[in-house]
């Protein structure tokens, strides 16, 4: 399987995980929340999916606990390792781009192509890392019978602040609260279905932003 989409689906049974802008304990400096950095480095990547290969860009590029699914869920570090890349790479396009308030994780979600003709549609979660590097931490997608239709431009939201998570001045980093501005989890099923979520904080509660519900393979 050598397609970014073959990745998702739907079935509320055997696993459910979940993440959020802030999974550390002494959560790191924050930084502008700017979606057009996240859209840098989805072109980043897609350039390099065509330059150097399909899965040497994929393992370039991820977390080390990021997950995928090729249907079933496995760390996209140990599954990539080695991999041989496809003879022509699957390309992408990112539609709409959700960050966190603290700047440090967002989801993109856009439409992917295949040289055979094929379409579809994918969602990345991505975090900056220690470096203040973009790195994905799940990737996933599911073909289409008709292609999403072309967009002119890509849209950009940034979450709302929830009380206290923006820094202050004299604020040490290990005192700095943890963003809960922008939530991901997803659910695997037995039989390899699958379903992802983000959730982004609009002020009063949580606008359900991405939903991606695919069948078992």
């Amino acid at each position: 399987m050598n397609l970014r989409a073959a990745w998702v689906a739907l079935a509320p049974t055997a696993l459910a995980i979940s993440g959020s802008a802030c999974a550390r304990e002494k959560p790191p400096r924050p930084v502008q929340p700017n979606p057009s950095a996240v859209f840098a480095a989805e072109i980043a990547f897609n350039r390099l999916a065509r330059e150097e290969g399909q899965w040497t860009a994929f393992r370039e590029t991820a977390a080390d606990d990021a997950v995928m699914f090729v249907p079933q869920q496995v760390n996209a570090k140990t599954w990539l390792k080695d991999r041989a890349n496809p003879p022509a790479p699957v390309q992408w396009q990112p539609y709409r781009i959700y960050v966190s308030c603290d700047g440090r994780t967002a989801a993109s979600t856009g439409a992917w192509q295949l040289p055979d003709g094929s379409a579809g549609y994918f969602t990345t979660i991505w975090r900056l890392d220690d470096k203040d590097e973009w790195r994905w931490v799940l990737d996933h997608g599911d073909a289409l019978k008709q292609p999403l239709a072309p967009q002119d431009a890509v849209k950009g939201r940034v979450a709302t602040c929830k009380r206290g998570e923006r820094s202050r001045d004299g604020v040490k980093p290990g005192e700095r609260p943890v963003d809960q501005s922008l939530m991901w989890d997803y659910v695997v099923g037995d039989d390899a279905s699958r379903a992802v979520r983000v959730r982004m904080w609009n002020g009063e509660g949580y606008d359900l932003v991405i939903d991606d519900k695919v069948a078992a393979s």
